[in-house]
């Protein structure tokens, strides 16, 4: 039941967050004129993997925080580190040894690398593999987490 529970949970903002690729892909496409040299399906099956990757951390937000001033501040606490830690804002491999250790733990490293793979490069899912993986675990560790903190109340 948790599992079906969570399930509903996360769908609608999967769907949610489809929109609001397409919307970003087009400016992209049109008003950057970034080009797509990979698989559009594969990119979108990555991303997929991304959004529910990081849904299930919200999720398990969820289930440890006990009200919403304490989610706020796990999720500002997970985010923040993830932009500055995955290569996003600085040159991964510009960053401190111990800093990129931290980095290849987050989901949003492995993204970056995956869509810039895809998008620029032309990369296909053999090639993808080295960094789906750490995803697909991140996926697993927090999802079994928030369903084994998961409880049903009336509130």
């Amino acid at each position: 039941r948790p599992l079906e529970v969570m399930v509903g949970k996360i769908l609608p903002y999967v769907v949610i967050g489809y929109v609001q690729l397409c919307v970003i892909l087009g400016a992209a496409w049109l008003l950057f004129e970034v080009p797509m040299v990979g698989s559009f399906a594969l990119l979108m099956a990555m991303i997929g993997v991304f959004m529910v990757a990081n849904l299930a951390v919200g999720f398990t937000f969820s289930t440890i925080a006990r009200n919403q001033l304490q989610a706020m501040q796990m999720t500002f606490f997970f985010f923040l580190p993830s932009m500055l830690l995955s290569g996003f804002m600085f040159p991964f491999r510009g960053m401190p040894v111990w800093a990129q250790w931290l980095g290849e733990g987050l989901p949003l490293t492995h993204f970056l690398r995956i869509v810039r793979g895809i998008m620029l490069k032309g990369s296909y899912a053999p090639q993808l593999w080295v960094d789906l993986w750490p995803m697909l675990l991140f996926l697993a560790v927090a999802g079994v987490v928030a369903l084994k903190r998961y409880r049903q109340t009336l509130d």
